[in-house]
């Protein structure tokens, strides 16, 4: 029995432990940015371009300078040759093998603005009020220039940026492209697909906020931000933007309100507020209200994409071929270039043993925001792909959409893709019967029926999905273009009297580390869980880390901290040994107890625990005082979380009106720590899965590049009454390389549902005629749609 294995039956793992921060969150006493207030700190409010796309002729701060409370107006001139640009933290190579294109990043806008809401200046002063009258004051002289928004204009379009001239960033390929097309031009069948995977926009409940603050005694520099990774967020800005000592620069996340991966990247105002702090000798405040979230944060999603698929005459998969047409946005944001491409393509194979992939990626740079990671980071945007593709592969081939997808089923593992990735282990078989079972498919006809009998069409449809989760290892990562290693680090701190305190470089910004964590260390040491601490969130108080994203937290950080904990062992037996006079080789050590084989003689870990601090019995010769132990973890592999979902709607053909009557959600998530945890992550992917295929687009006017939906007036958020009753099950097959034999959960839900919902709604209009659809499947489209497919 293999060692993850194990793990999962210790006391505490499948427990459903409440989330110990629940209480501070719900009865508002948990800390986040904004609550934070420091000495001497005054406020700051961004000038933001309202054009897409216009050179700078000139900048009049003068009367914003004058106005009461005003500290400074700073703008790009005051930062040039001093504050280098934003940096990218992943650098693709282009087919022809050339570099990608990288063209400047500045923090303040210098001499041209590339989008709504570009950072063109910024007022300090006295309080919030006063720095947005002084910002309403600043005069800039814009010259305006034709902007492009839609991706498909790109290649066509006035360019962005000189290192540009196209607005191609690379063009990037994987797969053998010959192989493929010998395939194709063979092949019984050929399924083509054309869809859209529509530009999201974030929107945490928290809005970004930060702090900068200075020390002029000690020359050091604290920044608090709503952030994800702030060991991330410190190498960038000290290394590669102000080219300050690490060590100078400590930044804390405090409580963090939802990220989604939208609080990861390093950010234009978190590196001016930091700036000016020293500029001012003050702390300076910002916390973005929510129109200027739909502007400024960064966006997700935006792909254009033409699919086809070459099978044999029994619906064998045997090549596909893929092109995608990126959106980067106006700038190259932290991992922007990334997601089109190692995150987004390497995931084609999907659960399937397609023998030939060729996927081809051309990037562009458009008039607007910068589009990064969110919420799955490339993975959603390829099983989206995929699963719409297959299920159109089973309706030309006249096949069901769960038998085309078992026919065509990995079954051994590990299993080699034709897309760099290897998957250790998996039950997708069992996945998609349990589903199958749990959704009652074989009732749908009677439903559809029923549903028929009151004017409305009913859908049925699938998605299996699978996602690469703890980008890893870090020698791989960086031959595909890292420029960040992607291990964890975990700290264990031994008190005296056994209670321990966790240090781990992840971060949670809603997912219950604070309860996992210590749910880990207590089955682990055998004490309990309330005996455990984590601290997270702090440069200054943990000693390294990469942060939270990528559903690594408990796969990588928890396997740091696992490593950390097996150091804690090691030592803590030899001090039992000594205390009961035996060899080190004959302790065991279960169930918080140390016991000598074959005795009755045993001393508990807290016993062991004082001695390390009351050294008067010990070993000093061999061993040093204290139980404090650090370990790095850096992955072999990446974790693969798999499952099918199903999904049931009601279709109105009067209105448009889509319902969601069921949804049935069977995951593999490896070692469940915490179940009620999880299913709280899932729950929570799933709607906004949902959302996205049903409700939620960002849309920029073509003509004049502003931003169409930048409010909620605008841009739908799913609500409670928008979503059924879910229905979550799982499989479980350990992950192989890990301690733990944990695979992440926090990003599943939003990977599998968008191509299950789409997939439903055009099963229940394909009587109608309709054929294809593109998110958001909203009312007025999905009317539309049938009024075009009618006679």
């Amino acid at each position: 029995m293999g060692a993850n294995e194990n793990f999962a039956k210790l006391p505490h793992i499948g427990e459903s432990y409440r989330r110990r921060e629940d209480y501070r969150f719900l009865t508002g006493s948990g800390q986040y940015t904004d609550d934070i207030n420091l000495p001497n700190q005054r406020y700051a409010v961004f000038v933001r371009s309202p054009h897409a796309h216009a050179t700078i002729r000139s900048i009049d701060t003068s009367r914003a300078a004058s106005m009461p409370g005003v500290a400074r107006v700073f703008t790009g001139a005051d930062m040039a040759g001093k504050v280098n640009g934003l940096p990218c933290g992943w650098l693709i190579t282009s087919t022809d093998g050339q570099p990608m294109k990288e063209p400047p990043h500045p923090v303040l806008a210098q001499g041209k603005v590339r989008y709504v809401g570009d950072h063109v200046a910024m007022v300090v002063a006295d309080t919030v009020a006063q720095a947005r009258d002084a910002a309403e004051a600043v005069v800039v002289d814009y010259d305006v220039l034709p902007a492009v928004v839609d991706v498909r204009d790109a290649a066509r379009a006035t360019a962005l940026h000189d290192a540009a001239p196209d607005n191609r960033c690379y063009k990037w390929a994987i797969g053998d492209k010959a192989q493929v097309d010998a395939v194709f031009a063979k092949a019984a069948h050929v399924t083509k697909l054309d869809l859209t995977n529509n530009r999201l926009i974030p929107n945490a409940i928290e809005p970004r906020s930060a702090i900068g603050a200075y020390n002029r005694a000690t020359d050091d520099y604290t920044l608090y931000v709503a952030n994800q990774n702030p060991h991330v967020e410190r190498l960038l800005m000290t290394a590669f933007v102000l080219g300050l000592p690490e060590h100078k620069v400590r930044v804390i996340a405090p409580d963090v309100g939802g990220g989604f991966g939208s609080k990861i990247f390093l950010y234009a105002e978190d590196v001016a507020l930091t700036w000016a702090a020293k500029q001012l000798n003050c702390a300076v405040k910002w916390t973005a209200d929510r129109s200027e979230a739909f502007l400024s944060d960064a966006h997700g999603r935006d792909h254009v994409t033409h699919a086809e698929m070459a099978m044999d005459s029994q619906g064998k998969f045997l090549a596909l071929r893929v092109h995608t047409d990126a959106n980067l946005g106006a700038y190259l944001s932290t991992f922007a270039t990334a997601v089109p491409t190692i995150l987004y393509a390497t995931l084609l194979a999907g659960q399937y043993t397609t023998p030939q992939i060729y996927v081809e990626v051309d990037a562009w740079f458009t008039n607007t925001a910068p589009v990064d990671a969110y919420r799955g980071a490339g993975r959603p945007e390829a099983t989206y792909m995929l699963e719409r593709l297959v299920t159109r592969c089973a309706w030309d081939m006249n096949l069901p959409q769960d038998e085309i997808r078992e026919r065509n089923m990995i079954t051994a593992f590990p299993y080699q893709t034709p897309v760099a990735l290897q998957y250790d282990v998996g039950d997708y078989v069992g996945a998609l019967h349990k589903a199958n079972a749990l959704a009652d498919v074989k009732g749908f006809e009677q439903r559809r029926k029923a549903s028929e009998a009151k004017g409305l069409r009913r859908g049925l449809g699938y998605s299996s999905y699978i996602e690469a989760c703890g980008i890893a290892p870090s020698n791989i990562a960086g031959a595909l273009g890292a420029r960040a290693g992607l291990f964890e680090c975990g700290e264990v701190r031994v008190h005296p009297t056994g209670s321990v305190t966790v240090f781990t470089g992840s971060h949670s910004h809603g997912q219950g580390h604070e309860t996992t964590f210590a749910q880990v260390v207590a089955a682990r040491l055998g004490i309990p869980v309330e005996n455990v601490d984590v601290v997270h969130g702090d440069t200054g108080r943990v000693p390294f880390g990469m942060g939270t994203y990528g559903s690594r937290s408990i796969s990588v950080g928890g396997a740091a901290i696992m490593k950390a904990l097996d150091k804690i062992e090691t030592k803590a037996k030899k001090i039992a040994a000594h205390l009961m006079e035996t060899g080190e080789g004959d302790i065991e050590f279960a169930n918080g107890e140390f016991v000598v084989k074959g005795t009755d003689k045993k001393v508990t870990f807290g016993q062991v625990a004082l001695t390390a601090y009351v050294p008067h019995n010990y070993p000093l010769d061999k061993l040093e005082p204290g139980l404090n132990e650090t370990a790095f973890y850096d992955p072999t592999n990446f974790t693969f979380p798999a499952g099918t979902y199903v999904c049931e709607v009601e279709v109105d053909p009067q209105t448009g009106t889509v319902k969601i009557d069921r949804f049935t959600a069977v995951d593999d998530f490896g070692t469940i720590i915490n179940p009620m945890i999880v299913e709280g992550q899932v729950h929570g992917g799933l709607v906004q899965g949902i959302g996205q295929a049903l409700m939620e687009n960002c849309v920029y006017d073509k003509e004049s590049g502003q931003l169409l939906t930048g409010s909620f007036m605008d841009y739908a958020l799913p609500r409670a009454d928008d979503m059924p009753s879910f229905k979550l099950d799982t499989v479980c097959t350990p992950c192989t390389h890990n301690p733990l034999g944990t695979k992440g959960c926090g990003e599943a839900g939003a990977i599998g549902s968008p191509p299950a919902v789409i997939n439903a709604v055009l099963d229940a209009l394909r009587p109608l005629g309709v054929k294809d659809l593109d998110m958001p499947a909203s009312p007025a489209r999905v009317w539309e749609a049938i009024q075009a497919a009618k006679p």
